[in-house]
């Protein structure tokens, strides 16, 4: 009888303990879900926070090089300082330099070793000096042009051969113009001067040619006739030969008379250049205008001075 009553009180208790365990393994299950959740919670936190620090820094990086955009200067510099121009005053002199051979000779002082030449281009290179054309001068006295209060003519008288071979790669290497006035009949004729191939080349790479007459005579010494045919067969000469006009001339050994002044203006010259030492200036007259000269002898702080003072001593 007691055997009876236990079975049933033994599958009572059994049945109990299995009911009271079920819950606690779902709520374990349940735990761990929650725990998981909260773990890709924090993961997600972390990985919102670190795209917001790339985000953060990349901005950063943005604003220290500016976007490539059309409205920006990708060129621009903004450490590097910018050179600031000054420009000259209307009326002021301006050093128009006159050269003629560049190669050596002895106790040749027309002849400018190259060297000394190159040297004084570098010295214009390296304080900032600009070289202009005639056309920009002409329009400096005129018209009140504005150019660099640093600013020179180059010229070579004659049209040697060696300004070709030695002068026009020198100009080249600095970026410089110059003007030659030529005498029109010594072209593909005389040796030791330029040819008609290499006057064409230096007249369109930023070395204008010009007239220096026809075969270079004293024209104060000419009569009217005379000197006409030598300032205008010079001038057609060129013209035909380049294609453009000649406004331009420099007086062979710097030579002229009233006769002179006024065939120039006739013939349509703008500009006309002597010897004379000193800095040229609009109130030298517009066909009158001075040069500085450089001898071959001149050691550079002697160019240094003349292109930098007007009233240096051309006595010398």
């Amino acid at each position: 009888m007691q055997k009876k009553i236990i079975f049933p009180v033994l599958l009572s208790f059994l049945l109990l303990c299995s009911c009271s365990n079920s819950p606690t393994v779902q709520n374990t299950d349940s735990t761990v879900v929650k725990k998981e959740k909260q773990n890709n919670t924090n993961i997600d936190k972390e990985k919102s926070e670190n795209s917001n620090t790339e985000i953060e820094e990349n901005s950063t990086k943005n604003t220290d090089k500016p976007a490539n955009n059309p409205g920006i200067n990708d060129n621009a510099t903004v450490n590097n300082p910018t050179v600031t121009t000054t420009y000259k005053a209307a009326n002021q002199g301006v050093p128009v330099i006159m050269y003629h051979s560049i190669a050596y000779e002895e106790g040749n002082p027309a002849r400018l070793p190259v060297e000394n030449f190159k040297a004084q281009m570098q010295y214009l290179k390296d304080n900032n000096y600009t070289t202009l054309t005639l056309d920009e001068l002409y329009k400096y006295y005129t018209e009140d042009y504005p150019i660099p209060e640093k600013s020179v003519v180059l010229t070579f008288d004659d049209g040697y051969d060696d300004n070709y071979t030695s002068a026009y790669p020198i100009l080249k290497q600095f970026g410089f113009k110059a003007t030659i006035f030529l005498i029109s009949d010594f072209i593909d004729k005389m040796p030791g001067y330029l040819n008609s191939t290499q006057v064409k080349e230096l007249n369109a790479n930023g070395m204008s040619i010009e007239c220096h007459t026809v075969d270079h005579p004293h024209l104060d010494q000419l009569t009217v006739d005379q000197q006409k045919l030598e300032l205008e067969n010079s001038k057609q000469a060129i013209e035909k030969l380049l294609n453009k006009q000649v406004k331009y001339i420099a007086y062979p050994y710097g030579g002229y008379n009233q006769d002179t002044l006024s065939l120039v203006s006739q013939l349509g010259y703008s500009l006309a250049f002597t010897t004379d030492g000193r800095w040229s200036e609009k109130s030298d007259g517009l066909v009158t205008l001075d040069r500085v000269y450089i001898s071959g002898f001149a050691p550079l702080e002697k160019f240094i001075t003349r292109i930098t003072d007007p009233n240096y001593d051309n006595t010398d």
